[in-house]
């Protein structure tokens, strides 16, 4: 380059972050979550005008300023021509001008260009390489994957395979089902975006549904310090972009094929056989070193079919496209020796998905968009009965695993308008229906039985009586939810400020959600005691089985409800530009959340909640190679439908304890004589109607989280960049419940009032470590009576605590035509004594209302490591062409294990002060803190190979992947439960509970038109 060129280039760069901004500023070029559009930037000559012209039939026009700036934003994703016009000629052209969701890509003339010389203007193409590597206006943490890094990858076909691309983004517990934790956060905590609407699980606010995975266009994944338009996560947000028809009709298919002779199988798993202290004894002294699960012979194949089709249906005006995705898995896998029943499940997963998409262009300054969604995940099975003894296979003796259905449809619409070239409005609607179905073809009305080999054997003659009943929950048939959803944006640009402000409101409702038990309502769950002179649950007056120590309980859990939850919020932001180089945007949202029981009866009311949010972005050299950048927000969490299962609406969990004399052929204990009062229950769960106003309290705080990131971007020369981040996430208050009544009596007999003149929920809602106030109906029906609980009050020592740090240090080759790399370190750390809505050790999904909390013993000694901490992550992706027929790519996860619980009886002498038997961080006698060890470390290598041969244009690829190449077979989780029964440790303690998936291969055939 000379002198003078160079010179001219310098100068363009100079006002990279003004121009950055400014594309902001004429539309949502700043970068927003779940946005779903893009913005062009940059300068030329003043007086000039600027047209562009999209693949999807926008076109836009706007005049380039006096100081020689443009910017158009609110384009939809696609590939655009952007033109220089002089005196009614173009005189100057980019093509092929990408976008980035929710970011600003330059487009910059140089020189003088005029009418006179137009006629010799050749269109020059503008790859990614050409553009600023560094996006100087934006102040958040996001990963952006597109649709052909996706082709190119070796990736799991989901939302949240693409999401672990992202820094600090880790796998959630397997028994929450496909999830992701960022950050620190609770799986729950995460938001699911399509094409700008909330996709997430209305339910449980666990995963979400997403595209087909060839519909995807761009895939955001959010990891903090996003807009004061955003909000209801403090974990991270999945936003994915679905493709669009454009001017040329194309279609294309896709066969994958993983089949079971390239998958590896999984080792047998063993019992413990650890040596156990003083006065300890195995569950079954027989089983230590035995074989406690097969794995010889089960495997897995998958077949997917996809396929698409866009193009104009009326060409500039309107367009569609639509995609469909077929995925089917059958397999197989035994059960443990310990369930019922002892058998290998044949299963089958079917997971279709549909996409369509219609955009019209009413004319240049009106655009509608309309989706349509369909997502079914479909699991069913059969068993056919293992014999351990044996390890032989004896045939299908009629019981059959849980059919599982969750069918959502969506149907979304966006207006967008571009007013004039200052004031952009747009809203998005939409509506979704889920069905929830789980049933068991083999329910003939038994009860579950549930440690069978906890049976005496003087009565069952040494082998374990079961039934046909396989299962021990089920939905109600016609469980479903529903949303809807709108939001609203005004962006209104005033000289060197961008204001934005709107609304974002969505509805949730529920119908018959929960479970019920199978069979007849109850199932029977047999038990031994090491030693059979203890009382089993002194503090709910169980006492002793006496003899051998055996006996039974009979088990009863019915949630069954509706429920419906109100979110509603506004906004407004400023992005002011104080000079070329330095941006800093201001906003605040005010979120207000309603929760609704069965019977419409509001049980949380949060009011308003400010959340305030600062951003600031230093362009420092005014070039874009070196971009320092932090923001300080606040983000508060709503609690999901199902806070209102087993809390604002009746439940009953109760056991009901005997000693027997006989075992019937169908697995019920008979000759029953009762050990304890009746039925009982920890947390008061009798069935009984809830008084929504006193489940709750009257000035609880939403859950909330404050972040502040200070990090900077930096080029290394012309092919690099280079970054850190650090993240400080600090939990200000959580939500759970507490379930000790006896510390309200106490506090109410203090202020002089009859504790029995009060109706005392067994479990109320509450803010953990501040300080409540509580309203309970009086018993005679004269009123309610007032009182304020403290942590002191309740027992507690402290009050929530989660704090998560993180130092992010990245290496990026940009995509150049031949190789594309990235290479990301996270150290980071994640400890209290709260993982926020879930509770990962025990796998308990009951959002905000887990174990912890219940009372104070439980707490005692909780503080340590929390479920997805994880001390060092090491990722590294990309791909290189290495002819223009032959593509190679690969990707590598290294991750610290995960950190170890144990749950126990409390204490040397194994007090069960509350009746929650093995739960207390304690273990043979010793206090046991989360953390104290870890899961082993987390390998994972993926490589492929694709081949797209000349003779047919490159538009067939044939591909192969493999996964988890080493073969890693690490545990993810482990058992955390340490007994059985006091001094009686349990057989399974320490067993992989989830594992990671053995080495398979994926083989494709592609073809693109």
């Amino acid at each position: 380059m000379n002198s003078n060129n160079a010179r001219k280039a310098q100068f363009l760069r100079r006002s990279a972050l003004a121009f950055a901004l400014a594309a902001g500023l004429g539309g949502t070029g700043a970068v927003f979550a779940q946005a779903t559009t893009g913005s062009i930037f940059g300068q030329a000559a003043p007086g000039s005008t600027i047209q562009v012209a999209g693949s999807t039939g926008v076109s836009r026009e706007v005049p380039v300023g006096e100081d020689g700036r443009y910017r158009i934003g609110n384009l939809p994703l696609g590939s655009y021509t952007v033109n220089v016009v002089q005196n009614g000629q173009v005189v100057d052209s980019r093509k092929n001008v990408g976008l980035t969701v929710g970011a600003s890509s330059e487009v910059s003339f140089a020189g003088a260009a005029t009418a006179a010389n137009a006629q010799a203007l050749e269109s020059v193409t503008v790859n990614a390489s050409a553009l600023p590597p560094i996006d100087v206006s934006a102040v958040d943490s996001r990963t952006v994957v597109t649709s052909e890094q996706l082709a190119r990858l070796p990736l799991g076909r989901t939302a949240e395979a693409i999401a672990l691309l992202a820094p600090g983004a880790v796998t959630g517990n397997g028994a929450f089902g496909r999830t992701v934790s960022f950050g620190g956060a609770g799986v729950s905590e995460n938001a699911y975006y399509i094409n700008g609407y909330n996709t997430s699980d209305p339910l449980k606010n666990l995963g979400g549904v997403s595209l087909p995975y060839g519909a995807i266009d761009q895939q955001e994944v959010y990891t903090g310090g996003y807009s004061a338009m955003y909000g209801r996560s403090d974990g991270g947000v999945i936003s994915q972009v679905g493709k669009r028809g454009t001017n040329e009709w194309h279609f294309g298919a896709q066969l994958l094929w993983e089949p079971k002779f390239a998958r590896a199988s999984r080792p047998n798993q063993y019992f413990p056989n650890a040596t156990l202290p003083d006065r300890y004894s195995y569950t079954d002294d027989t089983l230590p070193g035995t074989l406690y699960r097969s794995r010889e012979g089960d495997t897995q194949w998958t077949r997917t079919v996809s396929a698409y089709i866009g193009g104009p249906l009326i060409k500039d005006k309107l367009y569609m496209f639509v995609a469909a995705e077929t995925e089917k898995s059958e397999g197989t896998t035994t059960n443990s020796v310990l369930l019922t029943p002892n058998a290998t499940n044949h299963y089958t997963y079917d997971l279709p998905k549909y996409y369509a998409k219609l955009d019209w262009n009413i004319n240049d300054s009106n655009i509608l968009e309309f989706t349509g969604i369909r997502s079914v995940d479909e699991e069913s099975g059969k068993y056919s009965t293992f014999d351990y003894d044996d390890r032989v296979h004896t045939g299908f003796e009629g019981q059959y695993p849980d059919t599982t259905k969750i069918a959502s449809k969506y149907g979304i619409a966006k207006y967008t308008s571009y007013i004039t070239d200052d004031l952009t409005f747009s809203a998005t609607y939409g509506k979704s229906h889920t069905d929830d179905i789980r049933r068991n073809p083999g329910d003939q009305g038994l009860p579950f039985i549930s440690s069978a080999t906890n049976q005496d054997p003087a009565l069952n003659g040494g082998d374990p009586i079961r039934n046909s009943t396989a299962t021990t929950q089920k939905n109600a048939p016609d469980a479903n939810s529903k949303t809807r959803g709108l939001r609203a944006d005004l962006e209104w640009q005033v000289g060197d400020h961008r204001l934005t402000g709107g609304i974002d409101n969505m509805f949730y409702s529920a119908h018959n959600e929960g479970v019920a038990t199978t069979g007849p309502g109850y199932l029977w769950i047999y038990g031994h005691a090491g030693d059979p002179t203890l009382d089993l649950v002194p503090a709910l007056g169980v006492g002793a089985p006496g003899g051998d120590g055996y006996y039974a309980r009979r088990y009863i859990f019915n949630t069954t409800t509706s429920m419906s939850v109100d979110q509603k919020a506004y906004f407004l932001e400023d992005k002011w530009q104080i000079t070329d180089k330095f941006l800093v945007t201001v906003g605040v949202r005010n979120d207000r959340f309603k929760n609704f029981n069965n019977n419409g009866r509001t049980y949380v009311n949060s009011g308003n909640q400010w959340a305030p949010r600062l951003g600031a972005s230093w362009d420092v050299f005014g070039d874009s190679s070196l971009k320092i950048y932090g923001n300080l927000g606040r983000y508060y969490l709503a609690l999901p439908n199902s806070v209102a299962i087993r809390g604002a609406s009746s439940s009953t969990f109760t056991n009901e304890y005997f000693t027997y004399t006989g075992i019937s052929p169908i697995g019920e204990p008979t000759g029953l004589t009762p050990i304890g009062p009746g039925p009982v229950s920890s947390n008061g769960e009798y069935g009984q109607p809830n008084d929504p106003k006193s489940i709750t309290a009257t000035d609880l705080d939403s859950q909330y989280q404050d972040e502040a990131i200070l990090g900077f971007d930096k080029t290394l020369g012309a092919n690099w960049v280079t970054g850190a981040k650090f993240t400080l996430r600090r939990l200000q208050a959580a939500i759970d419940d507490v379930c000790d009544p006896v510390k309200v009596e106490d506090k109410l007999a203090a202020q002089g009032v009859d504790p029995d003149s009060v109706t005392i929920p067994g479990c109320v809602i509450f803010n953990p470590g501040k300080s409540n106030n509580f309203s309970f109906a009086n018993v005679d029906g004269s009123g309610r009576t007032e009182v304020t609980m403290s942590k002191d009050d309740w027992g507690f020592t402290q009050g929530a605590k989660r704090k998560y740090y993180a130092l992010d240090l990245y290496l990026l080759h940009p995509f150049d035509g031949k190789w594309f790399a990235r290479f990301d370190y996270t150290f980071s750390k994640s400890y209290g004594n709260t993982e926020g809505q879930v509770k990962s050790d025990i796998g308990q999904d009951d959002i905000s209302k887990t174990q912890d909390w219940d009372a104070a013993e439980l707490m005692i000694h909780s503080n340590g490591l929390l479920a997805n901490d994880r001390k060092h992550q090491f990722k590294a992706y990309g791909y290189y062409q290495l002819t223009p027929e032959w593509m190679v790519s690969g990707a590598v996860r290294l991750t610290s294990g995960a950190p170890k619980s144990c749950l126990g009886y409390f204490g040397p002498e194994e007090d069960d002060p509350i009746g929650y038997g093995s739960s207390y961080h304690s273990c043979a006698g010793s206090l046991y803190a989360p953390g104290d060890q870890r899961q082993p470390w987390v390998k994972q290598l993926d490589l492929a190979i694709e081949y797209r041969p000349s003779f047919a244009d490159h538009k067939l690829a044939f591909g192969f992947q493999v996964f988890n190449v080493t073969n890693e077979n690490k545990p993810l989780a482990t058992d955390a439960t340490y007994e059985d029964d006091r001094f009686t440790v349990s057989n399974s303690y320490n067993t992989g509970t989830y594992f990671q998936t053995p080495r398979y291969a994926r083989l494709t055939a592609t073809y693109d038109f």
